[in-house]
């Protein structure tokens, strides 16, 4: 019997550079696993190539969309849309977040509440803070969560020694 690909989903349009320079730095410790970056042509990038590059179109939510037709139990998605890890959850996939937020079944809920919270005040007129500058903190955040995800699989589809 042959193992299903793990396959790392990457909501690419909102995924910060430096982020996706860190996805790419694993790949040569990723055997038997593919890394997708899924983006709108509105985002197309010709950066990381050694990576698979899914074009959507620029409607919205298209790339959500495809990520959560084609994700399957057990593999990884990198998105910090709480609207899709919460439709990834119910999958078995495991989901982190650009700054190493792991969402699990736990505070999902409450993620969500909160966007609503924030979403239901912006429609009353009330001005709300944007999301906080990306630091240098968030990527070893993100690396350090992403390495304890990939252990999982350390034998299967990763090598840390490979890193």
């Amino acid at each position: 019997m042959t193992k299903k690909k793990l396959t790392l989903f990457v909501d690419a349009d909102a995924c910060p550079v430096p982020i996706k320079e860190e996805i790419v730095s694993f790949q040569p410790a990723l055997m038997n696993a593919e890394i997708v970056f899924v983006a709108s042509y509105a985002h197309m990038s010709t950066t990381f190539q050694s990576a698979r590059w899914v074009m959507v179109d620029s409607e919205k939510e298209e790339a959500d969309l495809y990520i959560h037709r084609h994700v399957t139990k057990g593999d990884i998605a990198i998105t910090q849309d709480y609207g899709l890890a919460s439709l990834l959850l119910p999958k078995g996939v495991f989901i982190l977040s650009p700054r190493g937020k792991t969402y699990t079944e736990e505070n999902i809920s409450t993620l969500l509440h909160t966007r609503y919270l924030a979403s239901k005040s912006r429609r009353a007129g009330k001005h709300t803070k944007g999301p906080r500058k990306f630091t240098n903190e968030d990527r070893e955040n993100f690396r350090k969560e992403f390495i304890k995800i990939l252990s999982k699989y350390e034998g299967d589809y990763f090598c840390l020694s490979k890193l």
